[in-house]
């Protein structure tokens, strides 16, 4: 039993299970799975049940961007960043579920390390031999014997018919019996059969009509116990953290927190959008489902490494350019800004509600955005009366100094006039020749009213006057 920790019950000696030694995934899972091979976006739903009457059913969807792949090709990017990249991090706990430090290798021989502010560890104390390289196993821990918590456990029942759907109430009642925890597997048996006296007492005209169909979902609830809680082994859905995911165990956020700092206050960063798209909740009455995919020109704010800690103290008009705003930190599913799978969940190991974090972050938001008032045209319009407000308001979030997509800086006349990397955007006196005017005129990542498209051209047709 070597490697493996001894639990004595009822003075017999049995083996746990967990094996505190394993060979690297570079000898075992890398025989077959090779990180080198790129995996492109996949799209991924989940259904789920909601605690209602009727079971209410919805399903999330997302692109997974797994990734991966040689950086000579021009990849390696991805979930499976971590792999073709050298990442190290130094873990306090057996299960490695507190990181505290993470070290990552740059391709010019450089180090980047990263620190919990919230952990008090102390650096000098590290002991370089007990570094970790992220390998396979290091999100890929439960390939097997993967004990789900009741409530994915029971959701997964419902889906595959072992659970009928129609029972009132029984996604609720379900996970509620499976989330007790029993002094032995009688009990738990007990407890979970006693499911049938409820709907005899509560729901007594469903009972009666289909009494086979609540006792074959006592049977499937009493199965998902058995395949998930070993007393006597002491293992359950809690006892073993599944690192893929960040929901009912740190896994993505031991180090995707955004508590992670760097010398220069950078975080490892805390967007979504790394690993997969935003989520988007669909019901049985949503005939099209609508993923939005990122891509394209990002505004300065958003290259924030924590932009997501920082996102909801920042939300103003512009957010409109590029998203649906309405109900903006809501759950009704009616915009992007209101996304039950975003704020409907408790994500309890990110670092949003972390002190020194938030400290640090406070002096990291970004300036409101000018929003100016638009002046009355007297005469012909200018640049600096007439057009650079339009442009302030609508263009300069992306086309600023710092990021520029092709060059493009729309903050000053000179940046204007001078254009693009493909040369220039207006051609003073014909706008209908222009390109900000022709690319104003078809569908962008922000486009200008009606009314402001139209200063902006009477403004080339007039010469495009500075002043």
């Amino acid at each position: 039993m070597d490697g493996i920790t001894p639990i004595r019950q009822n003075s017999a000696e049995q083996p746990a299970i967990r094996c505190h030694h394993s060979r690297p995934a570079r000898e075992t899972c890398e025989k077959c799975h090779q990180p080198e091979a790129f995996s492109y976006d996949s799209l991924r739903v989940i259904n789920h049940y909601q605690d209602d009457h009727d079971n209410t059913p919805y399903s999330v969807y997302l692109i997974l961007k797994t990734g991966g792949g040689d950086k000579v090709q021009g990849l390696g990017r991805g979930i499976h960043w971590h792999i073709v990249n050298e990442v190290q991090y130094y873990a306090t706990d057996a299960l490695q579920q507190d990181i505290p430090y993470i070290r990552v290798y740059n391709d010019d021989g450089t180090t980047n390390e990263y620190l919990d502010v919230e952990s008090d560890f102390d650096l000098s104390t590290i002991d370089e031999s007990q570094l970790v390289t992220v390998d396979c196993i290091t999100c890929h821990n439960r390939v097997s014997h993967n004990f789900r918590p009741p409530d994915v456990s029971v959701d997964s029942a419902i889906e595959r018919g072992l659970i009928a759907s129609d029972i009132p109430f029984i996604r609720k009642k379900a996970v509620e019996v499976l989330s007790v925890e029993y002094d032995s597997a009688q009990d738990a048996m007990e407890t979970i059969a006693a499911l049938e006296q409820y709907y005899e007492e509560n729901v007594s005209d469903y009972y009666w009509d289909n009494t086979d169909k609540v006792v074959a979902a006592i049977t499937a609830i009493q199965d998902i116990y058995n395949q998930t809680v070993f007393i006597h082994q002491e293992v359950d859905w809690t006892t073993h953290p599944n690192n893929l995911g960040h929901i009912d165990s740190p896994g993505c956020f031991r180090c995707h927190d955004g508590k992670h700092l760097d010398a220069e206050q950078e975080a490892i960063r805390l967007e979504c959008n790394l690993c997969h798209s935003i989520p988007v909740v669909a019901t049985s009455q949503d005939f099209v489902t609508r993923i939005e995919i990122s891509r394209g020109p990002e505004p300065v704010s958003h290259l924030n490494s924590n932009w997501i800690s920082l996102h909801h103290s920042v939300f103003n008009a512009t957010c409109t350019n590029c998203h649906t705003t309405s109900d903006p930190g809501g759950t009704s599913n009616t915009s992007f800004c209101s996304n039950s799978v975003c704020h409907g969940t408790v994500f309890t190991y990110a670092g949003f509600d972390a002190q020194r974090l938030n400290e640090i972050l406070s002096a990291q938001l970004p300036p409101a955005p000018a929003v100016p008032t638009l002046a009355p045209v007297a005469g012909e319009p200018t640049f600096t009366d007439n057009v650079q407000p339009i442009f302030l308001a609508q263009c300069t979030s992306c086309h600023n100094p710092e990021t520029a997509p092709l060059g493009l800086d729309l903050s000053t006349y000179a940046a204007v006039i001078r254009g693009s990397d493909n040369g220039p955007v207006i051609v003073p006196g014909d706008a209908a020749n222009s390109i900000l005017v022709q690319v104003q005129s078809d569908r962008h990542f922000a486009n200008a009213t009606a009314e402001e498209l139209a200063i902006i051209v009477q403004w080339i047709n007039a010469g495009a006057p500075e002043k």
